[in-house]
């Protein structure tokens, strides 16, 4: 393909070639208005996270100011709590950022753990194949059939018994995810490995004589994992709607050792009946904003990787420079 092909992708170079900065300039129209709204929510989501100890007016399992003076319970927003306070007397905008941090660690450790299990049984099987490859395979389809939340329930249970802390309340919901998340990585990078092992320059690695861990990690790997910021993205939202769910149901973080979103939500259902609506409205609201913002970023790239996308947007580039070229 020559220089002056009208069809030819732009060359880029440096931090433009990072996976969402390509994709963010390769996107149009809709697509990139859904990529940027996804980024903008998930970016303010990280920030909240990453400062809720300066953005929180108060600890989350704060019950007084500094006057000495408790908040009360299911106090309306006013100056002094903005958002509220809830049924057990804590501050609802408190709560809900520092929620946020409680949802950013469940999403690392379980995006984490199923990397790194996923990826490492997906590169042995795609590698080696045989009876090892049929088995994980077996494995990994079994493994669909089961719910993510009842895993979730029976983790938090084995690990705390249902009464857990911060760290064993993110566990919990990070193992239950990893379960259920390894066999798409597996799946995916298998299919990969497959194609990238017959490939001249790994038939080269073999003739002069490298190991299989080197042909693996310095040549295969590499070359198999193009496609996981993708399944990451999409998989971050399940592991929020995972943690908000046992918290819901009473096996999350207990409100002294952590803020949760889904904790709060529950002991706000009697409230709505009786026309308190604050104490429900914005720990939902965190969680659907957070869920779309993060499905936007996934579904937006997930896009942006097919390859008949790609060519309608080249045509739409190539498009002008032909409407001004002199009619012969």
């Amino acid at each position: 393909m020559s220089a002056a092909d009208p069809l030819a992708p732009p060359r880029v170079r440096g931090w433009k070639r990072l996976p969402v900065v390509r994709q963010l300039r390769q996107s149009v129209g809709l697509q990139r208005g859904m990529l940027v709204t996804g980024l903008v929510i998930t970016g303010l989501f990280l920030l909240t996270a990453l400062l809720a100890p300066f953005l929180a007016p108060y600890g989350y399992a704060q019950l007084q100011g500094a006057d000495g003076r408790n908040f009360g319970a299911q106090v309306p927003p006013s100056a002094a709590h903005p958002l509220g306070t809830t049924v057990g007397g804590f501050d609802v905008l408190s709560r809900v950022i520092w929620g946020a941090q409680t949802a950013l660690g469940a999403i690392v450790v379980a995006v984490l753990l199923s990397i790194v299990v996923g990826v490492l049984l997906g590169l042995v099987s795609g590698y080696f194949g045989g009876w090892l490859d049929r088995i994980l395979v077996v494995v990994a389809d079994a493994i669909y059939a089961f719910p993510t939340l009842l895993l979730a329930i029976v983790a938090a249970i084995v690990i705390s018994g249902g009464q857990s802390s911060l760290g064993g309340g993110i566990l919990a919901a990070a193992i239950s995810i990893t379960v259920v998340f390894i066999p798409q990585y597996l799946r995916v990078v298998r299919s990969e490995v497959v194609r990238v092992k017959s490939e001249a320059f790994v038939e080269s690695a073999r003739v002069i004589g490298s190991s299989s861990v080197r042909i693996m990690v310095r040549h295969v790997l590499r070359n198999s994992i193009r496609t996981l910021p993708l399944i990451i993205t999409l998989n971050a939202s399940e592991a929020i709607l995972t943690l908000a769910g046992l918290g819901f149901l009473g096996f999350g973080i207990q409100p002294t050792k952590a803020a949760e979103w889904g904790y709060d939500l529950n002991k706000s259902v009697s409230d709505v009946a009786a026309g308190i609506w604050w104490t429900s409205v914005f720990p939902g609201v965190a969680i659907v904003l957070v869920v779309l913002g993060v499905t936007l970023v996934g579904e937006s790239l997930n896009d942006l990787s097919d390859p008949r996308l790609r060519s309608r947007r080249r045509a739409r580039r190539a498009a002008p420079a032909v409407a001004t070229e002199p009619a012969p």
